[in-house]
């Protein structure tokens, strides 16, 4: 399996180390679609998966998730919606604020075992919710469909984070769709976090950009540094990162490849 460069207590003392340095932005690569985001001591997690949940709920299926990269930390470690991460990491730090779309309230709240009032709603293209001292907003992500609930609210949804002088753009799992572009092109966006593992029946899950559409994006929408993820962590829905450094270069488009465990500061 492929080792984090930082792991376990290395990775802890690197968060620890960074907290020295208040005039950077800092961001590791957690892996898959994971990235913890630390400014000014404080911290922010978007998209984290720390356990082996998805292994063993598909072990004896035709869509093994058999694990290619190891884990960076226990969740229960980060004493700083996978429920194997955040019940363990909600535990450990009670005054945790949890973000999903509203649409996703209740599903959320019965997967992490707390009342829907721990949970905080967000709509995709409403109000900015604010958590000192980053501030959230919400768009539409489609997996590989534009969803929305009886209410009109969209079931996914990608962020854009505000957070000292930087915007960034986490698309969570999204494909293209009419208007992602536009939506995107309002913002000055300092980095762009996109999955590029693309899309492929026979995995039998649902796609991502594939890393032609990803550079393409982030070119269109002026994206100051792009980071691709959602690869290298399940055997049966990865690709090579190569062909997304390829057409970065291709087209001009600034990007940094982490490794897993791996700390940028911005």
């Amino acid at each position: 399996m492929i080792k984090p460069v930082l792991q376990d207590e290395m990775f802890l003392e690197d968060i620890v180390r960074a907290k020295t340095d208040v005039e950077h932005l800092h961001l590791w690569w957690l892996g898959q679609s994971g990235f913890l985001i630390q400014w000014q001591g404080h911290h922010l997690l978007l998209d984290p998966y720390l356990s082996d949940s998805l292994t063993k709920k598909y072990a004896n299926t035709n869509k093994p998730h058999v694990r290619m990269t190891e884990r960076v930390i226990a969740p229960a470690r980060l004493a700083s919606l996978d429920g194997d991460t955040l019940i363990p990491l909600w535990k450990v730090n009670p005054s945790l604020k949890i973000l999903v779309s509203r649409a996703n309230v209740h599903f959320a709240a019965e997967r992490l075992q707390v009342p829907p009032e721990r949970i905080t709603p967000i709509r995709a293209d409403g109000e900015p919710i604010r958590i000192q001292p980053f501030t959230f907003h919400a768009i539409p992500s489609a997996h590989e469909t534009l969803e929305q609930d009886e209410n009109g609210d969209q079931r996914f949804i990608g962020f854009l984070v505000q957070v000292g002088r930087w915007t960034i753009y986490h698309s969570g799992d999204c494909v293209l769709y009419d208007g992602l572009i536009e939506r995107l092109k309002h913002w000055k966006i300092d980095l762009a976090l996109l999955p590029i593992n693309g899309r492929d029946p026979r995995r039998g899950v649902a796609g991502n950009f594939s890393a032609q559409e990803a550079t393409h994006l982030g070119k269109q929408i002026n994206a100051g540094l792009m980071i691709p993820c959602h690869y290298e962590m399940f055997e049966f829905n990865t690709v090579s990162p190569k062909t997304f450094v390829e057409s970065a270069e291709q087209i001009g488009q600034k990007y940094q490849l982490l490794k897993c465990g791996e700390r940028l500061d911005l």
